[in-house]
């Protein structure tokens, strides 16, 4: 169900991987079932430094999603990367290479003091060994401490959205084949959801497809990139389910929500991020991202404005 892709460190399947303009469209179309905005963003209380034992974020956990930057990094990549440095990260998660080989790739970040410390990279499917390895060697040259699938079970085409258990049960049998493979490499492989996850499956109306992974992936190999966004999008509570996942949560996507159910920077939306942030003890990664960023009407500019106002709402906000 997965967008193809070419070899690893092609132009070519870094660029067909990282369009999901269609996902984006696919995912405003099933979302607008759920109607409106989940009970579970709220706006967020002010912080300050009152109160017990109030944590922050540490500066070097603060990533970004570099999708939020496509189309700044298409027109000026080193001039983005340097802009980002100048805003403080010192670590980023790539989606695809722009149009570079992962060596050129990496001498950019590396100039400028950034660790490209995950990445979204998709699991073939059907699975090869020999193309999933590629992808590992990849990830080994940037220095990554993690390799994500961004997304599982939409059709670009049509929209449709995989909803029975077997579609399911089979990919995790892939995830933790791909993660087997990822932690004898010295990676760890991460889930990324978006809201479809949690839609009930036709074939079973007690269980979502997000309660297919978490049962059927093994948590030594597989963790979850939880997209505070998208989770709430689904109608889901992100504390309930950190709760439940406990240290299977490694790596946030930290995207808030404006009114309507649309993006909005981290920060100045309705999502109660001190809250969350509170009860994930194992996530070591607060990845900026906003979907939209730099798709009309917003501007590349507004694109960067994003990662600046994500950089310093991380840097800020107490929980």
């Amino acid at each position: 169900m997965c967008a193809g892709s070419g070899g690893p460190s092609s132009p070519e399947g870094t660029a067909s991987l990282l369009d999901r303009r269609h996902l984006l469209t696919a995912a405003a179309a099933t979302a607008a079932a759920l109607g409106g905005v989940s009970s579970f963003a709220a706006p967020a209380a002010a912080d300050d430094d009152h109160g017990p034992r109030k944590r922050r974020v540490p500066r070097d956990q603060i990533s970004i999603q570099l999708y939020t930057l496509r189309d700044q990094l298409a027109a000026d990549f080193e001039g983005t990367i340097a802009a980002l440095a100048d805003i403080g990260y010192r670590r980023v998660e790539h989606a695809g290479f722009v149009g570079r080989t992962v060596q050129e790739f990496k001498s950019v970040t590396d100039a400028n003091g950034i660790r490209v410390s995950s990445g979204h990279t998709q699991i073939p499917q059907p699975f090869n060994e020999a193309a999933w390895n590629a992808s590992l060697q990849d990830a080994l040259t940037l220095g990554s401490k993690y390799i994500v699938h961004p997304f599982f079970g939409i059709n670009f085409g049509t929209g449709e959205i995989a909803r029975d258990t077997a579609t399911w049960k089979a990919f995790a049998v892939d995830l933790n084949r791909a993660g087997r493979m990822a932690r004898a490499a010295g990676l760890r492989l991460g889930y990324h959801n978006h809201n479809w996850e949690f839609f009930t499956l036709t074939d079973n109306p007690r269980m979502t497809a997000y309660d297919v992974l978490i049962g059927h992936t093994d948590p030594r190999y597989v963790h979850f990139e939880m997209d505070l966004f998208w989770v709430t999008r689904g109608a889901r509570d992100p504390v309930d389910l950190l709760h439940r996942l406990r240290s299977r949560v490694m790596q946030y996507h930290v995207k808030d929500m404006n009114q309507s159910g649309s993006f909005e920077d981290p920060g100045k939306g309705l999502i109660d991020f001190p809250r969350i942030f509170r009860s994930g003890h194992s996530v070591n990664e607060y990845i900026v991202e906003r979907d939209d960023a730099g798709t009309p009407p917003r501007s590349p500019a507004d694109a960067l404005e994003t990662a600046r106002v994500g950089f310093d709402y991380l840097a800020g906000v107490r929980f």
